[in-house]
């Protein structure tokens, strides 16, 4: 196959996570290197960049700052959440991609995100095989809720549990100061899958995890839940809960409309905003139990903790932005990059692989029922051995004056 040449685009889309900027750097360093890529850009958030003419010229760049965006947390391009219609509904937003394409000569475009914005890889990729306009479209995972179908797991997730898992061991250890009796409830992210709220049993390894986690997997019953604390605050006189931000009753209903409206609310891509959770259910507890409850929700700090990033996590999200280059350059379209992964008798081992757009496009992978206890309120043993090898490893970060030292880019406007 004779290669191609012409310029490269990336973008960031969706939710962001510490090591985002890890898969962009593995990206545009990869792509700066290679002799059939002539020039490297970047949307503005995302595809709307795209639309608006706003990319940015990589190689106006100094590489000692771009290496900085390895450990600088959340999408410094700015991300979207920006659905593309299909080109028959919607034809003028995928003209003018075309034509930016054109203006600019891209023939390489790299699309950082999660389900939805696997969908976006697709729809442009279909496009510009439909009007004859040869241009190599990679997907680059990112994802903290790791719900990713095929992949083993997501660039961000690992970092995020850690957070998580290191976080419900420092509240344990702040709830028994006291030697009065306290419930917290501690809302974590996952719309519909569970995978982060699980991670919240990897405290039980060196400190102490939760009493109770529930999942969105498993539907969940307000009364059963309330006798479940009351049980355990009777015989600690302390209750620690983990609840997924998306757990819903057995109609479908999410647990947190029982206290807001809120979750009717939905964004771009049809989704609920989440939120007010775990208020919703001290409030539930308190009223049951009379107990001193405290609500914790984690919120942003889960997707942009840096400082407790996974040095795994780190390094598989630039493996998998350079991967993508590489395969593009190889001859490669529509494929996301993911990862094939090994657990051996403790010995972790990760690959990439190259999944199918249209496999990985707009499905969600759930945590397996079986790695969730019979009641539907704790995690077991094979959860852990999955998640523990993600979150191996503290960062060298960069410092200036006993902060942390992120990247600072230009960001010059190709003309």
């Amino acid at each position: 196959m004779l290669a191609l040449k012409g310029a490269a685009i990336f973008g960031q889309s969706g939710g962001p996570s510490s090591v985002i900027n890890s898969s962009a750097l593995g990206c545009i360093e990869t792509a700066l290197k290679n002799e059939n890529i002539t020039k490297v850009y970047a949307m503005e958030h995302g595809i709307v960049g795209m639309l608006n003419d706003r990319i940015y010229d990589m190689t106006q760049e100094d590489a000692a700052e771009l290496r900085l965006m390895l450990h600088t947390p959340s999408s410094i391009f700015g991300s979207c959440r920006y659905k593309l219609k299909d080109d028959d509904v919607e034809p003028d937003d995928y003209r003018r991609i075309l034509e930016i394409f054109k203006k600019y000569d891209i023939r390489y475009f790299f699309y950082n995100g999660g389900n939805d914005s696997m969908d976006t890889c697709n729809k442009i990729s279909k496009y510009m095989q439909k009007v004859g306009y040869e241009c190599r479209v990679m997907g680059i995972p990112k994802t903290i809720d790791n719900d990713l179908a095929g992949t083993d797991h997501c660039p961000g997730y690992g970092s995020a549990a850690k957070y998580i898992a290191v976080s419900m061991g420092e509240i344990y250890h702040d709830a028994n100061v006291y030697n009065s009796g306290m419930v917290i409830v501690v809302e974590i992210m996952g719309r519909n899958a569970g995978w982060l709220t699980a991670a919240a049993s990897l405290a039980d390894i060196n400190s102490h995890g939760p009493d109770l986690i529930y999942l969105p997997e498993v539907p969940f019953d307000m009364q059963s839940f309330l006798d479940e604390v009351e049980l355990i605050y009777e015989r600690k006189h302390n209750c620690i809960v983990a609840v997924s931000e998306g757990i819903m009753d057995k109609d479908g209903k999410y647990i947190s409309e029982y206290g807001s409206d809120m979750a009717a609310t939905k964004d771009a891509f049809g989704h609920a905003q989440m939120g007010g959770l775990a208020a919703t259910l001290a409030r539930y507890i308190k009223n049951r139990t009379g107990a001193k409850t405290r609500a914790i929700e984690l919120s942003l700090l889960q997707r942009c903790a840096a400082h407790c990033a996974s040095q795994t996590d780190i390094d598989e999200a630039y493996m998998a932005g350079r991967r993508a280059v590489e395969a593009a350059v190889e001859g490669i379209t529509d494929k996301m990059v993911g990862f094939e992964c090994s657990r051996i008798d403790g010995n972790y081992k990760c690959d990439t692989k190259l999944f199918d757009l249209k496999v990985v496009a707009n499905a969600e992978k759930k945590v397996p029922r079986e790695w969730i206890n019979e009641e539907g309120n704790g995690i077991l043993a094979p959860f852990v051995d999955y998640a523990l090898p993600l979150i191996q490893g503290f960062p060298e970060i960069p410092e200036e004056k006993g902060m942390p030292r992120y990247a600072k880019l230009k960001k010059i406007y190709a003309k």
